[in-house]
């Protein structure tokens, strides 16, 4: 992650809870400062709202008591700053206080009233992950009831061999040494072959594939360190990551779309299919372009 801060995007829901909770653990494990934001509407060029100033306060001040309000909740607020933001919408201001505070990471809840423990992006989660220049981090529904003192138990990275895929094991790398958590690389290469293989052959070549590509990125890793390896199989993606075991506090990291423009997101099909099967939060990292 480039830059060093983390970001939240808050609202007094559930979700807003969630982001909060998963942005102090981040910021605790990486050892930064937290920006909680809270983004109201820009009155210009909005006739819906009005442009009494005595209606301004009023949103303003409720912002602000919302803040103080989730903030009070924190066992230990040191580090955590909150903030109110005017924007165009939500994701424009947090892309903008991103800027502002040198955040390496925006996060936002994706809860939602969906499933505990599982992902439905909303608004403002949908428009970042397709248009962030940063990395997005999502907080599952529940991600506000995990234990802080878990920290962050274990960095995965679900790698692959297109562009972007250094970037990806980059910030993967990075995360784990500044939290000082184990690294575990998932490959689920071979997943969804195919049906006209036969479904034996379908397992051993997907295997095959998919240890091989672990090979070849455990042997790009930095000295130093060390990286537990996972080959995901299934009948497809979903049911491969609904097999694969995760630690309570652990955040899975996935690469952007190649679809993607050069340090902007773009969640793409198999990262949207992961996301819908994972049970902690995850990242989306940007791919960057070769000629960057």
């Amino acid at each position: 992650m480039s830059g060093d801060r983390v970001v939240v995007g808050y609202t007094a829901t559930d979700a807003g809870a969630d982001a909060l909770a998963l942005g102090a653990r981040l910021g605790a494990a990486l050892g930064t400062s937290v920006h909680v934001v809270v983004v109201l509407p820009s009155p210009q060029g909005n006739v819906s709202i009005p442009t009494a100033a005595s209606y301004d306060r009023l949103v303003e001040d409720t912002a602000r008591g919302w803040l103080r309000d989730a903030l009070a909740r924190i066992g230990d607020p040191a580090g955590i700053r909150g903030h109110v933001r005017y924007a165009h919408d939500v994701s424009d201001g947090l892309v903008a206080a991103a800027d502002e505070f040198g955040a390496g990471v925006i996060v936002v809840g994706t809860g939602g009233g969906g499933p505990r423990g599982r992902h439905r992006l909303g608004t403002t989660a949908e428009e970042l992950v397709h248009s962030a220049p940063v990395p997005v981090a999502l907080a599952p529904e529940g991600a506000r009831d995990v234990d802080p003192s878990v920290g962050l138990p274990r960095v995965t990275t679900a790698i692959g061999t297109r562009p972007g895929a250094d970037v990806l094991l980059d910030t993967a790398v990075a995360v784990s040494r500044r939290a000082k958590a184990p690294l575990r690389l998932l490959s689920l290469a071979g997943v969804d072959l195919p049906d006209r293989v036969d479904a034996s052959l379908t397992r051993l070549t997907g295997h095959a594939h998919a240890e091989s590509v672990l090979e070849s990125v455990r042997a790009d890793l930095p000295a130093g360190i060390a990286a537990e390896a996972v080959v995901g199989t299934g009948s497809d993606i979903e049911d491969a990551v609904s097999h694969i075991e995760w630690q309570p506090g652990e955040i899975a990291l996935v690469g952007s779309s190649r679809l993607a423009q050069p340090r902007r997101l773009f969640l793409g099909s198999t990262a949207g299919r992961i996301l819908r099967a994972l049970p902690v939060p995850m990242i989306v990292v940007p791919r960057t372009s070769e000629a960057s």
